[in-house]
């Protein structure tokens, strides 16, 4: 009776082992049905890493964000985001140079670096981020001014360029106006490479300030605007770097002639609009000088060198 119990139960065994995962030791289970595995990448598209990469200053070292990763079904969607995430640091962070000024007895007063982020190089890095990145300095790129006491020694002996323009003396506002400006822009200096933004550095026009009601150029017709008459001052210094063989970077014409240079060889600039910016290209530093009789009504604009480094011209 034990006997065909025990060939009962073979027997039993057998017919069940081409079906059973058990029999054969098999642990593995079916693929999920697709709307299972539609569920799943639905909810990893959305899913969060658990971890945070700090992006730092890459002097300071001060956390300037904290990215999150993603794990992202769509990539071309998740890199918009990122690229989003750059733009807004860029504009945080962005900043143009502020030259240095010549105080005359050979001394400087200190300017700003231009910084720039270089944002389609972060946008790689955060698209690659791994867990073990717990930070990462942001790829800023510093230039300080580009000058010392030491090489600016002489900088205003030699005239390498220079424009002079006339303005009615008799018109106080504007008349005051291209003295203030022409005064934010007198002994600035600029060594090699060194950028000037002529809006930076003249600073915005207001009653507070000092500047006057005075006629200026806007949509080809003369309208009474606080600091009119500034664009002489950059359209002067325009043709006196011209004439130096400074780089050019941007410059803006008038929508209409104007009476104090010719046709073409005006700058117009407008606080938060139309700027002129310029780059010495010169492999030694050069000085911006400016003369100012409001009397007799005129502005001439030098720029300056030293008579060694104006002798390799």
């Amino acid at each position: 009776m034990r006997k065909k119990c025990v060939s009962t139960m073979i027997l039993l065994l057998m017919m069940a082992g081409c079906s059973s995962n058990v029999a054969n030791g098999s642990q593995e289970e079916g693929p999920l049905p697709v709307s299972q595995m539609t569920t799943h990448l639905s909810q990893l598209s959305e899913k969060k890493a658990e971890y945070a990469v700090n992006l730092l200053h890459p002097k300071t070292k001060d956390i300037l964000y904290s990215f999150i990763p993603t794990v992202h079904e769509n990539q071309d969607e998740y890199k918009k985001e990122i690229a989003q995430i750059a733009d807004e640091l860029a504009n945080s962070l962005d900043q143009a140079m502020v030259p240095a000024k010549y105080t005359g007895n050979g001394q400087l007063t200190e300017g700003k670096s231009r910084v720039i982020l270089d944002e389609s190089k972060l946008v790689g890095m955060l698209l690659n981020v791994r867990p073990l990145d717990k930070t990462l300095d942001l790829p800023l790129e510093v230039a300080e001014p580009n000058v010392t006491a030491e090489t600016v020694k002489g900088v205003n002996e030699v005239v390498i360029g220079s424009y002079k323009t006339s303005f009615d003396s008799s018109v106080i506002g504007r008349s005051q106006n291209i003295f203030l400006s022409a005064n934010e822009i007198n002994q600035i200096v600029l060594g090699p490479g060194d950028r000037f933004y002529f809006n930076l550095v003249v600073g915005e026009r207001t009653t507070a300030r000092g500047y006057q009601k005075a006629k200026e150029i806007v949509n080809k017709e003369f309208v009474e605007g606080i600091g009119g008459g500034i664009c002489q001052t950059s359209s002067t210094l325009y043709n006196a770097v011209a004439e130096a063989g400074l780089e050019i970077i941007e410059l803006h014409s008038h929508s209409r002639s104007v009476g104090y240079v010719p046709a073409g060889k005006d700058a117009t600039v407008s606080w938060g609009g139309p700027d002129f910016k310029f780059m010495n290209n010169k492999d030694y530093p050069v000085m911006i000088k400016t003369i100012v009789d409001k009397q007799s009504g005129s502005i001439e604009v030098q720029i300056l060198a030293s008579k060694l480094n104006a002798a390799k011209v």
